[in-house]
């Protein structure tokens, strides 16, 4: 049972005399715990709903569209608490933050409504049998799921956990339920690679079709590593090593299926030394939010942007400057080429920053700081904007992973900054100093997650 704490306006609740503080108990005779039972259940033409207030139990009944919402509004997104992470991962990014950051960026979330409606990972740890019947009835799907290794013994020693071999046997039973998974390998050279590497992707592609995706990712390591688990960065060799394997098993699923299926982050190529596929080779971006193809998909819509822009000499010069991550300057410097060339009244900056707050192997531009910025731009001609890219910042605030705010920056540097949005056409108009494509209204039930 959950708490209504609102009932929108001309909705069909509120015609059929549901009110704020009325506590939702079943409906068509199955219990509300949570969201996704509260979604899956309110879908019916015919509804009978049982609630209760003050005076006690009273039954409802609506007939409406089948889909078409009743129109309650709870507490939270999930009407119940997130659920936590279980295991002790030696890869763990969380585990290697400094002190004093917000507190949201500490919670390890292991949720499956979190994976269902904002596409967070699992690691299968934090569930049982009942959740996953509740799934397969349900039809959830996709399913996000942290794989890391298909070796049993392996993975409990990666995960820290004693149960996290064991906990793939829901894998399994979600692919032959017909759930559709995107799998995630986070991998540590010299434990989840190599060999451990060949055998979990054979057991991944074995699940045939239920398997949608699977990003392999290089770890992660910041400067805040004392007393974890003594990990080693890749280096050119190991993680070309890495992808030869990844890229033999995305064609034999290519061969098989018609579609890649498996990839590598555009980091693992970038650490390799090697060009990135051609944006082809990425197929619909499965996993674009893992970086896989981030850096192809926005050279596309940049280089689509600039043909349709036409003319594009300004009729007074600008100056911007764009900071960014040291691993991927290289290729947006180059992208950045072509408007060069054809606005020769324009002068476009872009900053490799050091990222000295995290340290370590950290240089991806999404992992930077208000503060790292400052020092990274102080005493250097800014021009007109610095443009900061949208990953940088809070989904729906203008704050870094400092607390630094975007009008502080501004303020510190002398020079207005501006929030870009993620496509290359946003890019582009922030560059050329033009009003940038609306962009889609933020939702206040986003999820903030180091998994993402």
């Amino acid at each position: 049972m959950v708490k209504i704490i609102g009932v929108k306006p001309g909705s069909r609740a509120q015609r059929g005399g549901i009110s704020p503080g009325d506590v939702l108990i079943s409906i068509n005779g199955h219990e509300i715990g949570d969201i996704l039972d509260y979604r899956f259940f309110e879908t019916e033409r015919e509804l009978k709903l049982v609630l209760e207030r003050e005076a006690g139990e009273f039954t409802v009944e609506l007939v409406k569209p089948r889909y078409a919402e009743l129109g309650l509004e709870f507490e939270s997104y999930l009407m119940d608490r997130e659920r936590s992470c279980r295991n002790k991962c030696v890869f763990c990014f969380i585990d290697q933050l400094p002190k004093g950051m917000r507190e949201t960026l500490y919670f390890k979330d292991d949720d499956d409504r979190l994976s269902f409606l904002f596409g967070n990972y699992i690691t299968l740890t934090n569930i049982d049998d009942r959740e996953i019947d509740r799934i397969l009835e349900m039809h959830i799907s996709p399913i996000n799921i942290s794989v890391h290794t298909m070796e049993p013994e392996l993975r409990c020693k990666m995960m820290g956990n004693r149960f996290a071999g064991e906990s793939l046997r829901h894998l399994y039973r979600l692919a032959e339920g017909g759930i559709k998974l995107n799998c995630q390998i986070v991998l540590c050279p010299g434990l989840n690679d190599g060999e451990a590497l060949e055998f979990t992707l054979k057991e991944l592609c074995g699940l045939g079709e239920s398997l949608q995706s699977v990003a392999c990712v290089p770890v992660g390591l910041t400067r805040y590593r004392e007393g974890l688990y003594p990990l080693t960065a890749f280096d050119r060799d190991s993680a070309n090593a890495a992808l030869e394997i990844i890229e033999r098993w995305g064609e034999r699923c290519r061969e098989a299926w018609g579609v890649r299926t498996v990839y590598a982050s555009d980091e693992l190529y970038i650490l390799a030394g090697r060009e990135l596929p051609p944006i082809e080779f990425y197929e619909d971006f499965p996993q674009i939010e893992n970086g896989v193809g981030m850096l192809r998909d926005l050279e596309d819509s940049f280089l689509w942007a600039v043909e349709e822009a036409g003319d594009m000499e300004l009729s007074v010069p600008r100056r911007v400057a764009i900071p960014t991550g040291e691993c991927g300057y290289d290729f947006l410097n180059k992208m950045l080429d072509v408007v060069r060339d054809r606005c020769h009244n324009l002068s476009i900056d872009l900053i490799p920053i050091e990222n000295r707050f995290f340290g370590g192997t950290v240089n991806v531009t999404g992992l930077l700081t208000g503060g790292d910025i400052v020092r990274g731009l102080s005493g250097r001609e800014l021009g007109d904007q610095v443009l900061i890219a949208n990953n940088m910042l809070r989904s729906g605030e203008d704050i870094f992973l400092d607390d630094m705010t975007l009008p502080e920056l501004s303020e510190r540097l002398g020079t207005p900054a501006v929030r870009v949005g993620s496509s290359g056409a946003d890019l582009l108009a922030a560059i050329l100093g033009r009003e940038q494509p609306a962009a889609p209204a933020h939702n206040p039930y986003e999820y903030e997650s180091w998994e993402k």
